[in-house]
């Protein structure tokens, strides 16, 4: 294959943990509706209308919360309080202004591979104004000659994205910690992508085993490895 020219990192749970701070709301919207089933039950009611309005509303804080409230609505049969929609409220807004804490190894994995000369991309899904706020608090930002924020991290938009920036699919790298987001679509298209595992996944973004066959890529055991593996490409 020929040699790189953009190297693309994901950013939640691959440079900044993110899905903790949505798990935590989850489970204080159990606790809020503890009269109102199991936590299995309301899980299962909870994913069920984030699937709905996935198309809707998108990915991100924002679209959580609003899940959220319909969630709160249905089960309550609409007898929620206004005091219980503001505590789902707050748990939504926590999750738009949590401080950024960066996972190991990031500044000097960015720094080194900065210094290899080629252009790097910050490639997210998500809320723009979320995913900037993210990438602000972060420092991160003078690291990264792009910065894209997309809707949908499918083989579409990856090879929409190669064309504007004139990059064939097998000249692009990239990194993170989502199989379904970040890897198998740029596989698909011929491309190398590094799967770098987070303790914890997104229901949403889980892949079964099926979909990986015959697909080729690296699977790091954390961030530190990707200068090495960058390095032999």
């Amino acid at each position: 294959m020929p040699a790189p020219r953009l190297i693309a990192f994901d950013a939640d749970d691959t440079l900044w943990p993110n899905q903790p701070h949505f798990d935590e709301a989850e489970a204080r919207l159990y606790d809020l509706l503890t009269h109102y089933g199991t936590p299995a039950a309301l899980s299962s009611r909870f994913f069920e209308v984030q699937r709905q309005n996935m198309d809707l509303f998108g990915y991100g804080a924002k679209s959580f919360m609003l899940s959220m409230i319909e969630t709160v609505i249905q089960l309550t049969d609409g007898q929620v309080t206004g005091t219980e929609i503001q505590h789902v409220l707050d748990y939504g807004k926590r999750l738009l202004d949590f401080p950024i804490e960066l996972l190991p190894h990031v500044p000097e994995v960015l720094a080194h591979v900065k210094q290899g000369g080629l252009p790097l991309m910050l490639l997210t899904k998500g809320d723009l104004f979320d995913q900037e706020s993210k990438l602000a608090r972060s420092g991160l930002g003078d690291l990264f000659d792009h910065v894209e924020i997309v809707s949908e991290k499918n083989e579409a938009t990856y090879q929409r994205l190669l064309s504007r920036y004139g990059v064939q699919p097998e000249e692009f790298v990239m990194i993170g910690n989502s199989l379904k987001s970040d890897v198998l679509p740029v596989a698909r298209l011929g491309g190398r992508a590094a799967y770098v595992p987070y303790h914890t996944t997104w229901v949403m973004e889980r892949v079964a085993e099926d979909d990986l066959a015959g697909l080729t890529f690296y699977k790091a055991a954390s961030l530190a490895e990707i200068p090495a593996w960058l390095e032999q490409l």
